[in-house]
């Protein structure tokens, strides 16, 4: 399995610097696998996990790279759901990437994106602005996974806003004219896929949510019934602020602490590979469920 080979090979010395979340061309972000992997090197990253979304496909380029980068590696995934009407991601960690029925669920999951995507272009078509999923398969590697992210590309290219976060925050969010709801998977299946591959489902980004304090404990309760057991506390678009209140939460439902900077590429997202602020040192990193 893929979790292995950081402990096997440092069995007694924990990673000083950690990152549990990133992207490469396998999904929405812009280098490969194998760069994504030298880069977390180059950084200072010891323990380093790729986590497309929906999709394995870079994990045995990424493993090979971040071995001869003497970098430890732990396979990943992040995988888009749904909790009552919120869109949601949970990461899974260091489980078995051949598990068929993880496989099936990713698989299911890549192709409604397909067909949400030309319904997306539709959309924007609707309000006068025409090719754009055309326009979004110009900036996609994996055809399977055109993502908003890929969209707001296209957008910022033409000339529809600035950055990525206006065009998200006035065309791609939901309510948005350019948003377009989609089936994802429930949260059961999500953390049932990554458990019952051997790993370790982790709450991504929970800062992002447009969520109450109520319906984020809601969540909490539902997540760890039904067997999750991290949350990133750090993450590359968390504020001071969002590290203590959902270090706070990590204590109080017993979640063990993940770190990640969410990194898309150079210049394309919130921080650069293994640049995050340590975890507070009372809470249980999620490396340790690894071994």
């Amino acid at each position: 399995m893929l979790k292995s080979s950081f402990f096997q090979r440092f069995p007694f010395v924990p990673p000083a610097n950690f990152d549990f979340h990133c992207h490469s061309t396998v999904s929405d972000g812009l280098l490969s696998p194998g760069e994504v992997a030298r880069r977390a090197a180059e950084n200072g990253v010891d323990l380093w996990a790729l986590t497309d979304h929906d999709d394995l496909g870079g994990l045995t380029a990424a493993r090979a790279a971040a071995v001869e980068a003497g970098m430890g590696f732990v396979g990943g995934v992040e995988i888009s759901i749904e909790w009552q009407g919120v869109p949601i991601h949970i990461v899974g960690l260091g489980f078995d990437a051949a598990d068929p029925t993880l496989g099936a669920g990713l698989d299911e999951l890549r192709n409604g994106r397909i067909e949400r995507a030309k319904r997306m272009g539709a959309a924007l078509n609707a309000i006068g602005i025409p090719g754009a999923y055309e326009g979004a398969l110009c900036f996609v590697t994996n055809p399977s996974l055109v993502s908003r992210a890929h969209f707001a590309r296209y957008l910022v290219s033409i000339g529809i806003a600035r950055d990525l976060p206006g065009v998200f925050q006035h065309y791609l969010s939901p309510g948005k004219p350019g948003y377009v709801d989609h089936r994802w998977a429930t949260l059961a299946e999500a953390v049932g896929w990554i458990r019952g591959a051997g790993g370790v489902a982790v709450v991504a980004h929970p800062g992002r949510y447009k969520m109450s304090g109520g319906n984020m404990r809601k969540f909490l309760d539902d997540f760890k019934d039904l067997g999750g057991q991290g949350i990133e506390v750090t993450c590359g678009s968390h504020s001071p602020d969002h590290v203590l209140h959902f270090a706070r939460l990590a204590r109080s439902y017993a979640l063990h602490a993940s770190r990640g900077s969410d990194f898309h590429g150079p210049q394309d997202g919130y921080t650069d590979l293994g640049k995050l602020p340590s975890l507070p040192e009372d809470l249980k990193p999620v490396w340790r469920l690894l071994r």
